[in-house]
């Protein structure tokens, strides 16, 4: 039983970072295997919290390369999204599970060097709440069924 979690950590990391991966369908799989709900959840939480902090991570730490050829942002494309990561500020991390610019929220968190134990914090209460909210859908539907 350890691998399921561990494999829905996995997927979970993977998903939160820029790689493509969809941990809502592991969870609902290992849910229906019968997996301890609340386990399911916090695996999910933490994994999807960790790969979140390594967007963070490569945020902090791009930034020091902003000057190169290669930097992936330009200071036209990087500048709106600072100065809307500054308008909403730090609270936006609540939305870090969103499918579209969650993953881009927690890189910008990391080139506007929110401190990490605020954004671990903000970053878990939103992902924790998105794996909440679908293992009520789940269990509701299953109900119905």
């Amino acid at each position: 039983m350890l691998e399921g979690y561990l494999g829905l950590f996995l997927v979970a990391f993977l998903a939160a970072t820029l790689l493509p991966a969809y941990s809502e369908v592991v969870f609902a799989g290992l849910l229906a295997a019968g997996y301890e709900p609340l386990a399911l959840w916090a695996w999910a939480t933490a994994g999807n919290t960790l790969g979140s902090a390594v967007n963070w991570a490569l945020g902090r730490y791009l930034l020091h390369y902003q000057d190169r050829r290669w930097f992936p942002f330009r200071p036209a494309t990087l500048a709106p999204a600072q100065r809307w990561f500054q308008r909403y500020g730090v609270w936006s991390l609540l939305l870090a599970w969103a499918p579209i610019g969650g993953d881009a929220l927690t890189f910008i968190a990391g080139l506007m060097r929110v401190r990490f134990d605020l954004f671990l914090l903000l970053t878990a209460i939103g992902k924790g709440a998105r794996y909440a909210i679908l293992l009520g859908l789940i269990e509701g539907v299953g109900r119905l069924l």
